[in-house]
């Protein structure tokens, strides 16, 4: 590993080492929000645009970092600027601090997971490169794999950057759009999982399955699973391979959008 990789790898760890020094994951939890909710609603009211803009640079921080917090992020989105506002804010920031982790985790690791497993990964990463949109879609939607373990495990594929950014923005939309609403009656809000019902979370897996479905078109077009062998192997390979020693985080939470 170069210099310049090591000084970016030292800044994160530094950054994500302050988070935890200074204890600020306290003003990340459900009774903070509840508390604060109405003075952040005058900040935001004497100060509308620095408001929105500082809100979109902490979701991209939490989330480039692979931070916990922003479940509770996405409900004082909603709880600050409104459903449509917060869902349109948040996929902003949670879609340019998902490319930045999936960036750096391509930068700092994938050169060496690739020689150490490139023959193994030849059919995952082929399957990416033409479908790599399909089954992010999937894996976003699903409320079943971490955000930030998508985000580094992508990184360490050959999935394409425009396909991974698309993949990511329609993806988190729902779920987003979901927890926000939640977040503008805050009030009614005693515990997160009340949330997440069992009939929501089979909503999002049956969208993520239809998100397959022009993949699973596309090969049966082809010639059957012969000529589809390689997105067989990465739509089982990415929902497996995301789990890589760089996708460790200290606490193991499904993003907001899920």
């Amino acid at each position: 590993m170069n210099k310049t990789k090591l000084i970016l790898l030292a800044a994160m760890a530094v950054l994500i080492a302050l988070f935890f020094y200074f204890d600020l994951g306290q003003y990340l939890t459900l009774d903070a929000l509840k508390a604060n909710r109405d003075s952040m609603l005058q900040q935001y009211e004497a100060h509308q645009a620095a408001f929105l803009l500082g809100f979109i640079g902490i979701y991209i921080a939490v989330t480039a970092l692979s931070l916990p917090g922003a479940l509770i992020l996405t409900l004082a989105g909603g709880a600050i600027f409104g459903g449509v506002t917060a869902t349109l804010a948040i996929n902003v920031g949670a879609t340019t601090g998902a490319t930045l982790a999936f960036l750096v985790a391509r930068y700092l690791f994938r050169e060496a997971v690739q020689s150490r497993f490139g023959d193994k990964l030849k059919g995952l990463n082929r399957g990416l490169t033409d479908n790599g949109t399909s089954y992010l879609l999937f894996l976003r939607l699903v409320p079943v794999f971490p955000f930030f373990l998508i985000n580094l495990g992508a990184g360490l594929t050959g999935l394409p950057l425009r396909k991974y950014i698309v993949g990511t923005m329609i993806g988190i939309l729902p779920g987003t759009f979901v927890y926000a609403n939640a977040g503008a009656n805050i009030a009614r809000i005693d515990n997160i999982a009340d949330i997440a019902s069992p009939g929501m979370l089979g909503a999002f897996a049956m969208l993520g399955l239809f998100a397959l479905v022009p993949t699973m078109i596309r090969k049966v077009k082809k010639g059957g699973p012969a000529n589809g062998s390689g997105d067989q192997t990465a739509a089982v390979g990415l929902s497996e391979g995301i789990e890589s020693p760089t996708a460790e985080s200290p606490t193991v939470e499904s993003h907001p959008v899920k």
